[in-house]
């Protein structure tokens, strides 16, 4: 158990004793006064090292019914190694990440099968559509691209994502400050008074989505989001007609990590934010646990272009619900180098003008 001098105070930090003319404790570095019971809660909060709880169960694995796997196909890239999925109707001949041929593998197996999916909400030409669109605007893009670029390829395919759902409750202190400035005629004044401030409660996290698959670049994933997943229904295979998915090959398990600093984080910037008013603030403790917790394996749709311009690949890339886009471009050196003589000269002009307004 404690003693009264390994107690810290609040205001400096400093051990703080008890004071017999006050019958309270009181800091001897900073003069402060408190309350006996006021400071032995503060400092067993302070105490309190409880590591954060945020275990998930883990994700039940659907495998496919034998009705299913009848009328679906599996084929391995040769290249990347991904196994993409799709029915019976739809022909893979290459793989949609690299471009290079796959091969059939035969009737799908395992745990494959997903919980939820998002349904193409645009088709491929509304792909085309969006990636003449994407061209326009684009003052260094070389002219002859938008002519020369051939399209090789447009594959609508399922991503494999994990969401992540559950309660997060959370306790979380801060400490915090107001300051108080006034003067007279022969001093200035600074008053800083202190502030023990918990914030403790509930927030709910529904379908925090994880990317599946190692093959889908994240920074493209991250750029062609968000998805609303309140549009997200039940899987059924016929959803796959017509379109490929992509088999998961980043476990939930392996996803864990990342769901729960996206959802700590979360929980930590929404609680600081019903801290306001005061000169400082900063959080001294934090527990987070979660509870009713659940993981969903989800298809989410994307195009994917695969171009070719003067022997160089070019990869575009479409929210199939949302229509954002992605992609990169080619530079014109020639058109670059005149934007760049130009914004220099004109920079130059104006640098030169103001410098003879002084002179």
């Amino acid at each position: 158990m404690n003693s009264l001098l390994e107690y810290k105070c609040p205001c400096c930090g400093g051990a703080i004793g008890f004071d017999a003319g006050s019958q309270n404790l009181k800091c001897p570095y900073c003069d402060t006064e408190f309350e006996i019971e006021a400071v032995k809660e503060y400092n067993d909060d302070l105490n309190d090292d409880r590591s954060d709880s945020m275990d998930w169960k883990n994700a039940e694995k659907s495998t496919w019914s034998e009705e299913e796997a009848c009328g679906l196909s599996s084929y391995i890239c040769t290249s990347c190694g991904g196994e993409i999925v799709c029915d019976d109707t739809t022909a893979a001949s290459s793989c949609p990440y690299c471009d290079n041929p796959i091969i059939m593998k035969g009737k799908v197996s395992g745990d494959l099968r997903p919980d939820i999916v998002i349904p193409f909400k645009l088709d491929k030409k509304a792909a085309k559509d969006k990636l003449r669109a994407f061209y326009k605007g684009k003052i260094l893009l070389p002219k002859s691209f938008a002519d020369e670029n051939h399209i090789d390829e447009i594959r609508g395919i399922y991503v494999p994502f994990w969401l992540f759902s559950c309660q997060s409750d959370a306790k979380i202190r801060y400490s915090a400050t107001k300051t108080r400035v006034w003067s007279d005629p022969r001093y200035t004044y600074t008053e800083t008074s202190h502030y023990s401030i918990v914030r403790e409660g509930t927030l709910d996290f529904g379908n925090v989505p994880v990317d599946g698959s190692t093959k889908m670049p994240d920074d493209i994933m991250e750029s062609i989001e968000p998805f609303d997943l309140s549009e997200a229904v039940d899987f059924e295979t016929a959803y796959l007609a017509g379109y490929l998915a992509d088999r998961y090959d980043v476990s939930s398990e392996e996803c864990i990590n990342r769901a729960n600093a996206r959802i700590k984080n979360s929980t930590e910037s929404a609680f600081s934010e019903t801290v306001h008013g005061y000169s400082s603030v900063r959080p001294e403790s934090a527990h987070v646990s979660f509870s009713d917790t659940d993981v969903k394996y989800a298809l989410l749709p994307v195009w994917l272009l695969n171009t070719t311009w003067r022997g160089e690949k070019y990869v575009f890339a479409m929210n199939g619900q949302t229509g954002k886009f992605i992609g990169d471009l080619p530079v014109d050196s020639g058109a670059f180098w005149k934007w760049f003589a130009l914004i220099f000269g004109i920079g130059f002009t104006l640098a030169f003008g103001f410098m003879m307004l002084f002179m």
